[in-house]
């Protein structure tokens, strides 16, 4: 039996099976800063390096206080700060040869605050 004969033809408009939005939904430029942002954590390294800056006095780490825990050499953590600070998580403060970066405050909160608004 030909299938159109087993599935009847009816007038079904697209209203009544989808659902209504009931909040505006992202535009493309949100989704586009909210990808970013979470491809910044989208690495275990970066994720151990918010933690373990975090988990310093003041929230605040040297990169030397990084590359033994992580087992990094120093250029693959900076570029993972660097990753981290475009990012708005860390900040970055020059004290003579060292850097010291520090966690920004609610930079977290940021982050759950996004996947609200997906």
């Amino acid at each position: 039996m030909p299938v159109a004969e087993l599935l009847p033809i009816t007038d079904v408009s697209a209203a009544a099976c989808c659902a209504p939005l009931t909040k505006e939904a992202i535009d493309p430029a949100g989704a586009e800063t909210v990808a970013r942002t979470l491809k910044a954590l989208a690495d275990p390294t970066r994720v151990r390096i918010v933690s373990i800056v975090a988990s310093h006095v003041g929230q605040e780490a040297c990169v030397c206080d990084l590359q033994g825990p992580l087992g990094l050499s120093q250029p693959t953590v900076s570029h993972h700060l660097k990753v981290l600070m475009e990012a708005g998580f860390l900040t970055r403060s020059k004290r003579g040869t060292w850097a010291y970066y520090a966690l920004v405050p609610g930079s977290l909160d940021k982050i759950a605050d996004l996947l609200r608004t997906v």
